[in-house]
Formats: structure tokens, sequence, C-alpha cells
């Protein structure tokens, strides 16, 4: 009986055969790949560094030009600061550098030593521009004053967190007594800016007061604007025997994703109903639900359609701008 004598494999297979060794192909990025990184992380430093730069120039500008000058408040550290700086005669930009220093040391054990530098550097310079920067007095008109003052002071907040960083530290405290007593963050801060503006009606007037919570609800949603923007997302549930050709125009003309589910009508402008129908969901910039709505309207003018505000999105076709 003959043996064969098995065949040694190649060299070069029996080295690529070993699990430590690798193809050519996974080896180290091309250095073309490393400066394209390197590239887009600088940019988004410098990025972070001009929004920084202006949420710090925009909130001293509502500050000096707007309220200090007629003794309007803000809420927060920022409210405090200014309180405390009425009754003592203390700078303000020492106050505000101050105050916040806890919540700095806050932040940084809640949300990282990286946010905490950025919320630093950025309490720091709204304090020097506060002391060094003059602005004059815009205008005379009090409801102006709130208004406008809030509205810049709100930018410059925005402009701040979508740089990554904060200029006052209440959402600090309100992020750290929402994860260790019931209530939302919003209603934390609501609290803290009631006493605020309660000591200020005691300490000031009732009218001066009264013109602050204008300014800082000016102020909220000028953040509310920055880090939302026209990108602010609605949700729609639309019911309709012409589901389909909702469900395409949805998909194939918006190209945002839709979700159908089956349902049983229970009760409607018909008395009560157990007609099997489907529903059509989806998002959509608030921009596009008019166009949307008037569009299921031509398709079917009996369509039942809900709308919601949508607070955050996960996933999907959904795409956000990142707050830095």
């Amino acid at each position: 009986m003959l043996f064969e004598q098995p065949v040694p494999p190649p060299a070069q297979a029996r080295k690529l055969a070993h699990p430590l060794d690798l193809p050519a192909s996974s080896a180290a990025p091309a250095p073309g790949t490393l400066l394209a990184s390197s590239a887009s992380q600088l940019g988004q430093k410098v990025l972070q560094f001009v929004l920084l730069l202006a949420g710090v120039f925009s909130a001293a500008l509502g500050l000096k030009g707007f309220l200090l000058p007629n003794e309007f408040i803000d809420g927060g550290v920022t409210g405090i600061s200014m309180l405390i700086s009425h009754v003592t005669g203390i700078s303000l930009s020492v106050l505000i550098l101050l105050i916040n220093i806890p919540f700095v040391i806050l932040g940084y054990y809640q949300l990282g030593s990286a946010f905490a530098l950025k919320t630093l550097l950025t309490i720091t310079a709204l304090a020097g521009a506060l002391m060094v920067v003059s602005f004059p007095a815009l205008t005379q008109d009090k409801l102006l004053i709130a208004v406008f003052g809030g509205f810049f002071l709100g930018a410059g907040i925005g402009l701040a967190m979508r740089g990554g960083g904060v200029l006052d530290g209440t959402e600090i405290l309100a992020v750290y007594i929402s994860r260790k007593l019931p209530g939302s963050i919003g209603d934390i801060i609501m609290i803290i800016n009631i006493i605020i503006f309660g000591v200020a009606a005691w300490l000031l007037s009732v009218e001066t007061a009264l013109y602050s919570i204008l300014a800082y609800l000016s102020a909220a949603k000028t953040v509310d604007f920055i880090l939302v923007g026209i990108e602010e997302y609605t949700s729609l549930t639309i019911i309709s025997f012409h589901s389909n050709e909702i469900r395409q125009l949805i998909t194939d003309k918006l190209h945002r994703g839709a979700t159908v589910y089956e349902c049983t009508q229970g009760y409607g402008s018909h008395g009560h109903q157990r007609l099997k129908v489907e529903a059509v969901f989806t998002v959509v910039t608030r921009l596009e639900v008019i166009s949307l709505t008037k569009a299921i309207h031509a398709i079917d003018p009996q369509a039942f359609v809900v709308m919601q505000s949508v607070s955050d999105t996960r996933g999907g076709l959904i795409k956000k701008r990142a707050l830095h």
C-alpha cells in the first residue's frame, strides 16, 4: 500500500494563516485619513471657541447694554449675583465668578473635566468682559430693555451651550438635583427662579421684578431657538383610508421615515365604527408641517391628523445638529 506524503502549504499561505498575522489591507490607516481626521478635530475645536466667544460677547451686551443700567435682573446665578451686587455694592464680575465656582466643581464630578474647564473659561471670560468692555445704554424704553436684553442674554447662553459650556451654574445644579429628587430639570430651574424673582420684588420693586421676568422669558425662548432653531421637530399621526398614498408622499417626496400600523375605528363623525384603517406616523421639521398637511388634505380631505411637538429624537432618518 502506498501512502502519499502531504504537500506542505506555501510559505506565504502559512504566514497569513497565523492568527497574529494580518494582510496588508488591515494595516494602519493611510496618512491622508489621519490628516483629514486631525483637520476635522481642529475645525471642531475652532468652531467651539468661536461659539463660546460669541456667547460671551452677546451675554455681556445683554447685561451691560440693557439690563444693568435699569436694574433689571436675570434668573439663575447671574440673577443672584445682580441682587447681591445691588445690595452690597460688590463688583458683579467678581460675584459671577465666585458664585459659579461651586457649580463648576459640581459639573466636574457630574459632567466631566472637559465640560468643567470650558465652563470655567467661559464664565471667567464673561466676568472679564463685564469688567473691561463698556456698552452704551441703547434705549430707555423699559419694554424694549426687557425684551432685547433677554434676547441677547439668551443668545449668549445658547451659543455657549453649543460651544460645549454654560454661562450659568444653575443648569448644573438642576441636573444634579434631578438625579436625587423627583422632578425634571425645567421644574427645578423654575422653582429656583421663582425664589430669585420673589426676592427681587422685595428688594427692588414689583415693577422691576415683572420686567425682569419678561426679560427671563425672552432669554429662555431665545435659548430654545438657538439650540433647536428651525429644525424643531413635529410628529404627525395621520389616520386615513388613503394611507398608502400618504406614506408614499412622505417617503418618496419628503424622504422622511414613516411607520404604518393598523387600527380599528371607534367613534367618529359617522357614529360607532368597527372598520379597519391604517395610521401613518412620521416626524418632520416644523417648516415642513404646513406643506405636508396641505398635501395630505389634497389626497384625503377627511384624514384625521394629530400633531405634537417633539422634544427629542434618536435614530431613524432624523438628522440633528450637534450641540457642539
